[in-house]
């Protein structure tokens, strides 16, 4: 039976390095599983890989997407199976790695995405209002994808209530129906909430070295607009309000840490419901469990 590992948890745990060593010692190629690590020229705000850290290991499902375009979970669903198995056909291990859990999910459990068109009519409505009442709404209409979604998305938002009011039903879970010819094992990397506020703040501190991520921006505002740019939450939102000078420098650093540390909760939340996942607190543990899976 093909083999998948898949490596997940909250946002600056040290995935990405995890996965490179798992990648080195058992032959495998990455599929990335990060929302915004798809569009092309979003590198230092997403936490993109660079190519000197792949250290030669193929990477699939980054810079495929243009940032002037919406790109769906159904579209990622679709590219990241055709990836697993190219990887597989070649006698290689795929290797998913992401934060991203609707993506994740996905995959892991074949979740049959409708393929909604865009209802014009319906987003004009729920554009007149507040995000906080498009969440109330959601969590009525699809509780799950609520407690995963960016609260304060309203892109994101909309397009969950278009699908659930479109369907008239939340978006079903067919257990391993997709992959029924796959074995998968999930690791979870685990830190404390301490651990992780310091790590996102020296992440943060590195990404703003030099203007590094805010000349980013800057280039990215040349073909899209303010409001797209915020869209993308986390950094891209405070760092194009820092921009419009909405914000003073210290503030938008100040929001994006904490709105970080709000969606590594909202990470955590989504994981933790899921009894399959195997938590590791360091590489050791995470080779010992991969160890065994492989041999089975």
């Amino acid at each position: 039976m093909n083999k998948l590992i898949v490596i997940l948890g909250p946002t600056a745990s040290g995935k990405t390095d995890l996965s490179i060593k798992i990648a080195k010692k058992y032959n495998g190629e990455v599929v990335s599983a990060d929302s915004r690590q798809v569009y092309k020229g979003m590198n230092i705000g997403s936490g993109k890989i660079t190519k000197k850290e792949m250290q030669g290991i193929p990477h699939y499902l980054l810079d495929v997407a243009n940032p002037k375009t919406r790109f769906t979970v159904a579209q990622y669903q679709k590219l990241a199976l055709k990836a697993i198995k190219i990887i597989q056909k070649r006698g290689k291990l795929p290797i998913l790695v992401g934060g991203t859990g609707f993506y994740i999910q996905s995959i892991v459990d074949g979740i049959v995405i409708p393929e909604v068109k865009p209802d014009w009519k319906l987003r004009k409505k729920l554009e007149r209002m507040t995000t906080e009442q498009m969440f109330e709404k959601l969590k009525i209409l699809d509780p799950k994808r609520a407690e995963s979604i960016d609260s304060k998305n309203p892109r994101r938002l909309i397009r969950a209530l278009e699908i659930v009011l479109s369907t008239n039903t939340s978006i079903p879970v067919l257990s391993r129906v997709e992959n029924q010819d796959m074995d998968i094992l999930q690791i979870g990397v685990k830190k404390s909430s301490e651990e992780l506020k310091k790590l996102i703040n020296r992440r943060l501190l590195k990404r703003l070295n030099k203007n590094t991520l805010i000349n980013e921006v800057k280039k990215l505002h040349k073909v899209l607009s303010w409001k797209r740019l915020e869209e993308f939450g986390l950094e891209y939102r405070f760092v194009a309000q820092y921009l419009q000078n909405k914000l003073t420098y210290q503030e938008m650093i100040d929001k994006i840490q904490i709105e970080s540390e709000h969606y590594v909760k909202r990470q955590t939340t989504w994981f933790k419901r899921d009894k399959r996942i195997y938590w590791i607190e360091n590489n050791k543990e995470a080779m010992q469990v991969i160890d065994k899976f492989i041999k089975k």
